[in-house]
């Protein structure tokens, strides 16, 4: 279970990186943070806002519509 969710359905880029950034920093470090998205475009959003911060995208999946990103806090 991870450390907090964030509910970013039905918002479109680049609003759920942008929440997802003000809410990671809420997780402690090794932590992990939930995203909630229905923006397709949140899958390479996501992997590049990964790559660019040092955080892990620890897993990614999609059901019904609904985008599921678990990201690991990196220190």
């Amino acid at each position: 279970m991870a450390d907090k969710t964030l509910d970013a359905k039905g918002l479109n880029c680049p609003i759920p990186i942008l929440k997802a950034k003000k809410a990671i920093a809420e997780v402690p470090v090794g932590g992990t943070l939930e995203i909630l998205a229905t923006d397709p475009g949140a899958v390479a959003d996501f992997q590049a806002f990964t790559r660019q911060t040092g955080h892990t995208l620890v897993e990614h999946s999609e059901a019904g519509g609904v985008y599921r990103f678990i990201i690991q806090r990196a220190a």
